[in-house]
């Protein structure tokens, strides 16, 4: 879908009609759609877990510089973080010395790289990273954990899926509401928007690799 920043388009709009068709390949790769059909047991969810302290670990470590940047700073909010509860889930599901059999996939390093490359040096592009995961996590997360608890027996809400549970956001709707108010004062001109745009796209991408190559290590028995 083509779609071009204007001074009159609703940031948090363009950037959710823009990434639409990259989302849609997200979410309908092989891999996910097996892990929430409970055809994978839970070590393909584990492995997925995994994948996701390399993102978050680039993500969260990276806000630190970024609290008092006048692009970014607005959007590193303490109710979202999500390495604490990640780190929980993960010696749940691998036990006390997770950290010693922790590995990335190949497409995860590209992904968390990418991640604390923005970090780094890019704040819009950041933005759109923290948007795609944070987003991401409060509406269609909470489909995974649903599924997770079903699946493979864990405490609704407890360990094994606390990654999914934003215990400091009361009404999530109305957060997301704030933040789609957020995207649209960012402080950015309709070119750097369009960059902001286009690395949104890049993220999903960078998402759909790590579904793709996870598919690739569990593939379903014939």
């Amino acid at each position: 879908m083509n779609a071009s920043v204007t001074s009159d388009t609703a940031f948090s709009t363009l950037i959710r009609t823009a990434s639409h068709e990259q989302h849609t390949e997200a979410e309908t790769t092989t891999f996910i759609g097996d892990m929430l059909g409970g055809k994978l047991g839970v070590e393909a969810y584990a492995r997925y877990t995994e994948q996701l302290w390399f993102v978050y670990e680039a993500l969260e470590s990276g806000a630190r510089a970024l609290v008092d940047d006048p692009v970014a700073g607005p959007f590193i909010q303490p109710e979202l973080m999500r390495l604490a509860a990640l780190e929980r889930d993960l010696g749940h599901l691998r036990g006390p010395r997770w950290r010693s059999t922790l590995s990335a996939l190949p497409a995860t390093e590209a992904y968390a790289a990418r991640v604390a490359e923005c970090a780094r040096s890019w704040p819009g592009g950041y933005v759109a990273h923290h948007y795609t995961r944070y987003l991401g996590d409060l509406s269609g997360g909470q489909i995974i954990r649903d599924r997770a608890e079903k699946t493979w027996g864990f405490e609704r809400k407890g360990d094994g899926v606390r990654f999914y549970v934003f215990e400091d956001i009361a009404n999530p709707a109305a957060f997301k509401r704030g933040y789609r108010e957020l995207l649209d004062r960012v402080r950015a001109d309709d070119l750097e928007k369009q960059r902001i745009v286009s690395e949104c796209k890049r993220a999903f991408a960078l998402n759909t690799a790590v579904f793709l190559a996870l598919g690739e290590e569990f593939p379903l028995s014939a």
